[in-house]
C-alpha cells in the first residue's frame, strides 16, 4: 500500500474519530443546559446524523468534480479549524440560553437553542465529506472498488469507536470540553499539513499555515478565565468539569458557599465555614423531619445509620452529624470529583462520612448495613435517573431498612402539575404502607416520606411536641420540624407505577415542564432561599 493511500485512510479514521468525538463532546456541553434526557441524546444523534448525510452527499459529488489530494487536505484543515471554534462561539450561546433558561425567558431560550444547532452545521458536514472523498481518490480501478469502500467505512468505524469513549472516559474529566475540541481539531490539522506535505503541494500549505497558529491563538486566549461567569452577587472560588457535570463553587457576600452544577439553576449544597450547622429553610433541612413520621415517642441517636443517594456537597451529612453526633452515614455520590469538592470546600471533612463514589442503585446493593433512613436527593428537574424511581428498586431500599426506617427523596413539580410526585407516591405505596409528602415553600420540590411501619402525619406533630419540650432539643430541629408539619400535603396516588420494565418518567418530565412553561407566569412563581446560619 503507497504512502497516498495509506495517509487517505488515516485521515478517514482520524474523521470518523472527530466525528464521534464531536457528537459525545457536544451532548456534555449542550447537556449543561438542555439536560441529558432519552430526548436530548436524541436530538442531538438526530442533528448529527442529519450533518452527516448532508455531507456524505456533498462530499460525494465535491469529490466528482474535484478529485484531488489538495481539494481533500483543505477540505480537511477547514473542517479541523471550524471544529476548534465550536466551544468559543458555543459557549458564549450556551451561557445565553442558561440566562434565558433561569429568567424563563421561552422565546430566549428556543432562539439560542436555534443558534446552537446551526453552529454546528458546518465543520460536522465537512467531516461528513470526508468517506465518500476518501473512496474516490483511494479507488484505483473499478475491481477494487468495493474492497476500497469496505476499508473506508471500516477504519473510519474504529475511529469512531475511539472517538465515543476517548472523550468521556479520558479527555473531558482530564482537560475539560474546550480543550477536547481543541485536540481533536489539531489531529485532523496534523493529518491535513502532512498531507499536503506529502503530495508535494507546497503552495497550499503556505496557504494554510496559518491555521495551526490560529489554534494556538485559540488555544491561548480563548482559555482564559472562567468557562461562565458565578452568578450576580458572588465570587467564583473554583470551576470544573468532570465526566458527569460543570462545577462551580461561589461565595455570597456573607461566607456562603454554594454548589452549582451545569447551567446553574439550583444550589445542590450550602456551607458557611464560620458556623457549625447551616439552616438554609431549603430541601436539605426538609430531610430532617423524616424519621419523626414514626409513632411517637420517637428519637434518633448516633448509633442509627444513614443512607445517602445523592451526596454532593455533604449538606445532609454535615446537618445530621451537628444534630445527632457522629452517626455512620453512607454517602454515595455518582460524580466522583464532587467527593473531592465537598471536602475542600464544603467542610466535608466528617470521619463518621463513608463517601463513595458510583451509582446509587448499584453501590446500595453493595451495603448490606441497616439504616433508620435512607434519603436520595438525586432527582432534579429535568434530570430524574428514572431506575431510581422504580417498584424494584425501592423494594431494595426497603430490605435494608430497620423496622422503624423512613425513605426520603426530593421529588420536582410545578404549581400546576404533580404527577410525578403522586406517580412516586404511587409506586412507594406498591412497597411501603404509608406516604407522606412536604411541600418546601419557595420551591419545586417536595420531600416524600415512605415508612416501614403504618404511619399517620399526625405522628409529626405529636413528635414535634416532644422536641420542644426537651431543653436539649438541637435547635436546628426546633425551627426546621414545625415549618416541616406546616408544609404537609395530601398524599395523592395516580394510576402510574413505575417498573424497571416501563418508568414512563421523562414523558412525565418534559409534560410537567411544557404546562408550566405554557400556562402559568413562570416568573411570579419562582421564590429564593432564606438562609440561615447557627
Amino acid at each position: 500500500m503507497s504512502l497516498r493511500i495509506t495517509l487517505l485512510y488515516i485521515a478517514a479514521f482520524f474523521a470518523g474519530m472527530a466525528t464521534l468525538a464531536v457528537e459525545f463532546t457536544t451532548a456534555r456541553m449542550l447537556g449543561n443546559i438542555y439536560g441529558t434526557s432519552d430526548i436530548a441524546w436524541s436530538g442531538i444523534i438526530a442533528m448529527m446524523l442529519a450533518y452527516l448525510a448532508l455531507g456524505y452527499y456533498i462530499g460525494g459529488r465535491w469529490a466528482d468534480r474535484s478529485p484531488y489530494t489538495k481539494t481533500f487536505y483543505t477540505l480537511l484543515a477547514w473542517a479541523a479549524i471550524l471544529t476548534a471554534l465550536i466551544p468559543f462561539v458555543a459557549r458564549p450561546a450556551l451561557v445565553g440560553a442558561g440566562v434565558a433558561l433561569a429568567q424563563i425567558n421561552i422565546p430566549g431560550v428556543v432562539l439560542w437553542i436555534l443558534v446552537t444547532i446551526v453552529l454546528f452545521i458546518v465543520p460536522v458536514t465537512l467531516l461528513g465529506c470526508v468517506p465518500p472523498f476518501v473512496m474516490r481518490l483511494a479507488i484505483e480501478d473499478t475491481e477494487s472498488s468495493g474492497q476500497v469502500a469496505g476499508v473506508v467505512y471500516g477504519v473510519s468505524t474504529l475511529g469512531s469507536i475511539v472517538g465515543a469513549f476517548t472523550p468521556t472516559l479520558i479527555l473531558i474529566p482530564t482537560f475539560g470540553s474546550t480543550r477536547t475540541f481543541l485536540i481533536f481539531a489539531a489531529g485532523i490539522m496534523l493529518i491535513a499539513l502532512i498531507g499536503l506535505a506529502v503530495e508535494s503541494e507546497r503552495r497550499p500549505l503556505l496557504v494554510h499555515s496559518w491555521m495551526p497558529v490560529g489554534l494556538t491563538v485559540l488555544a491561548v486566549i480563548g482559555l482564559q478565565g472562567p468557562l461562565k461567569p458565578a452568578p450576580p452577587a458572588t465570587t467564583l472560588l473554583f470551576e470544573q468539569e468532570t465526566g458527569y457535570n460543570y462545577v462551580q463553587v461561589v461565595e455570597t457576600n456573607g461566607g456562603t458557599r454554594h454548589l452549582l452544577l451545569n447551567e446553574g439553576l439550583a444550589i445542590h449544597s450550602m456551607y458557611n465555614p464560620d458556623f457549625s450547622v447551616i439552616e438554609t429553610r431549603g430541601t436539605w433541612d426538609f430531610f430532617m423531619a423524616g424519621p419523626y413520621f414514626n409513632e411517637a415517642p420517637h428519637t434518633m441517636t448516633e448509633d442509627d445509620r444513614l443512607m445517602i443517594i445523592g451526596l454532593a456537597g455533604g449538606t445532609m451529612a454535615l446537618q445530621y452529624s451537628a444534630v445527632y453526633g457522629p452517626m455512620p452515614i453512607d454517602g454515595i455520590e455518582i460524580d466522583p470529583a464532587l467527593i473531592g469538592v465537598g471536602e475542600d470546600y464544603f467542610g466535608m471533612t466528617l470521619d463518621n462520612l463513608n463517601a463513595i463514589a458510583g451509582d446509587g442503585r448499584i453501590e446500595m446493593r453493595r451495603l448490606n448495613h441497616e439504616y433508620a433512613a435512607i434519603m436520595i436527593d438525586a432527582y432534579r428537574v429535568p434530570y430524574v435517573p428514572w431506575h431510581l424511581l422504580t417498584v424494584e428498586f425501592f423494594e431494595e431500599g426497603r430490605a435494608r431498612l430497620a423496622d422503624d426506617g423512613v425513605l426520603m427523596m426530593n421529588v420536582g413539580r410545578s404549581p400546576i402539575n404533580r404527577e410525578l410526585i403522586d406517580a412516586a407516591t404511587a409506586t412507594l405505596l406498591e412497597v411501603f404502607p404509608s406516604v407522606h409528602v412536604m411541600d418546601v415553600p419557595n420551591t419545586f420540590n417536595s420531600i416524600v416520606v415512605a415508612t416501614v411501619q403504618p404511619t399517620e402525619p399526625e405522628n409529626l406533630q405529636a413528635n414535634i411536641d416532644l422536641l420542644l419540650a426537651d431543653e436539649e432539643t438541637h435547635p436546628l430541629l426546633i425551627d426546621v420540624l414545625p415549618l416541616a408539619a406546616a408544609s404537609l400535603h395530601p398524599t395523592q396516588p395516580n394510576d402510574i407505577i413505575f417498573t424497571d420494565d416501563r418508568a414512563p418518567v421523562e414523558g412525565i418530565v418534559h409534560n410537567l415542564i411544557l404546562q408550566f412553561l405554557l400556562e402559568s407566569n413562570p416568573a411570579a412563581e419562582i421564590g429564593t432561599f432564606e438562609t440561615r446560619d447557627n
